[in-house]
């Protein structure tokens, strides 16, 4: 597949009183295309999230990454020092699953009203924390494919209070795409099978990967987890769950 010229911009999403920055990549050429969500780990919308982004979008999407983090710390993007880990999980834990739907449903919305983007179904992607949060929106309508890597805590808590998202899994309508490694100490294999066997209770249309030797965040090159084998592997994937929204 020829990758596509593409543009990028960041953008102002508002709604209310509220005003999410987001940043945009779509193709240069017109056309008609499926728009994704990209959902951030706790490190905000830095190089890896913008770069998985531009990814999509010259794969011939319209790709948006909403900042998660707007409400409390507006602009925040760091790397992956021990440090940066810890201001990041400082964020996260303050996050809930209310206002983050409202985010991404407010990124949706924002696609909708492009004329280059199609109405009938949108895509969502998320890493490490956005693994997580895109779990929990899998369950909005307008997600007809979710691809969720390494989301801790799917199993046993959700964003902000209330049950374990993992109960919300009845809701979700479209097809669900998740990605672990064997290897990830924050996301117990039992969690995984927990998270697999709910997905085929409710029939949700599935797959669940499980990379024999791969850590948390094995998808990312900038961290020291990078499993290059289980990354590519993964990235096929995604490019098959996302081809459904053509």
């Amino acid at each position: 597949m020829t990758e596509q010229a593409i543009i990028t911009t960041t953008v102002n999403l508002l709604q209310d009183n509220i005003q999410v920055s987001a940043y945009l990549a779509e193709p240069k050429e017109p056309g008609s295309y499926p728009g994704v969500v990209v959902l951030q780990e706790i490190f905000g919308v830095n190089v890896h999230i913008r770069d998985v982004t531009e990814r999509i979008a010259k794969l011939g999407y319209v790709a948006i990454a909403p900042a998660l983090f707007q409400r409390t710390a507006p602009g925040f993007e760091t790397g992956y020092t021990p440090e940066d880990i810890e201001t990041g999980r400082g964020y996260a834990m303050q996050t809930q699953a209310s206002e983050l739907l409202s985010d991404i449903q407010l990124a949706i919305d924002y696609l909708k009203n492009l004329p280059q983007v199609k109405k009938d179904g949108f895509g969502c992607i998320g890493f490490c924390f956005g693994g997580h949060v895109a779990y929990l929106a899998a369950t909005l309508p307008d997600i007809k494919a979710t691809a969720s890597f390494y989301g801790a805590g799917i199993a046993t808590r959700t964003l902000g209070s209330g049950a374990p998202t993992v109960t919300r899994t009845r809701e979700i309508s479209g097809t669900l795409y998740a990605f672990f490694g064997t290897e990830d100490a924050s996301i117990p294999l039992e969690q995984v099978d927990e998270i697999e066997k709910e997905l085929e209770k409710y029939k949700i249309p599935h797959r669940v990967f499980r990379y024999d030797g791969a850590d948390h965040g094995f998808f990312c090159d900038r961290r020291a987890s990078y499993n290059p084998k289980a990354a590519a592997d993964a990235w096929e994937q995604v490019k098959q769950l996302f081809g459904q929204l053509n």
